[in-house]
């Protein structure tokens, strides 16, 4: 059965997606899906996953979520168990260890990670590294982002900048858009979307960048969660990779992705490291003051 029931969607968002567990020891349960939805009909987006559970003996369903922050702070109460998740919010639950990483996908072009970068007007002065660059400026970015949220406060002396102006954009598109219009002086985005969406932007231009890559769209899963769930789930994803069924295909096609690869926390050094530089511990509450 598939189903999808909408928990204050709006465009814009970065999409994510949630599992709720409980059938490990339930053959009936249903795993419930979130999905941030970021425009109308991305839920189906993940459809055919959705399919091809089923036809693996887990049955899903599809809820939306609304942002980031809700999305994590939902999961950090348990009232999810697992997240197709940024890695800004995926790395905020491993330090604050009610998360672990499983996997992530792999693009159609063979990526899985991504890193931020900061545009700005043509004509601008390249990003330096200097805190100082963002004095006097309105900066737009998405919440809870590695290449947005999280990259901008783990600059360091960060807090010196003086008469910052922080905008915070649905996503990253919107934040490239926001910053078209005239309406902030640097967006901090993610590389991906730059890349994609760059030629839409003909007065914009790359003035810097990260050094570090971030895992994307990790599938974390709850500490709570039972072991044999989380393995079943994994491995069940996994095997997708060498599925050469029209569901296993429909579902890499709806997706944009050729395969899954096993993630752990390694992979999150420097992610993790942003992090920390930011303020994130264990009592982080998604939220930066």
């Amino acid at each position: 059965m598939f189903t999808f029931s909408r928990v204050r969607c709006y465009a814009g968002s970065v999409l994510a997606a949630f599992l709720l567990c409980g059938y490990a020891t339930q053959a009936a349960a249903e795993i419930k899906i979130g999905i941030m939805q970021a425009q109308k009909g991305d839920a189906q987006k993940f459809k055919p996953l959705v399919d091809y559970l089923k036809s693996k003996g887990v049955d899903s369903s599809l809820v939306a979520a609304s942002t980031y922050s809700e999305a994590a702070k939902m999961f950090s109460a348990g009232q999810i168990d697992a997240m197709f998740s940024g890695s800004g919010v995926a790395g905020s639950m491993i330090i604050k260890e009610v998360a672990k990483p499983v996997l992530r996908p792999v693009n159609a072009e063979g990526i899985s990670t991504y890193w931020a970068v900061v545009i700005a007007a043509k004509g601008a002065p390249a990003f330096n590294g200097d805190a100082a660059y963002f004095s006097g400026k309105r900066v737009v970015f998405t919440a809870l982002a590695s290449s947005g949220e999280i990259y901008y406060h783990a600059l360091p002396d960060i807090k010196k900048a003086a008469n910052v102006t922080i905008m915070k954009a649905a996503s990253h598109g919107a934040a490239l858009d926001t910053l078209s219009r005239g309406m902030a002086d640097i967006a901090i985005v993610k590389n991906r979307v730059w890349d994609k969406e760059s030629a839409k932007f003909a007065t914009l231009v790359k003035v810097g960048e990260d050094k570090g890559e971030n895992p994307d769209n990790t599938l974390i899963v709850s500490v709570k969660m039972d072991g044999k769930t989380a393995d079943h789930l994994a491995e069940t994803l996994m095997g997708m990779n060498n599925d050469t069924s029209e569901l296993a295909n429909q579902a890499r096609s709806s997706l944009g992705m050729k395969s899954f690869v096993r993630t752990t926390a390694k992979d999150f050094e420097h992610n993790l490291a942003m992090l920390k530089r930011a303020g994130v511990d264990k009592n982080f509450e998604f939220d930066f003051h």
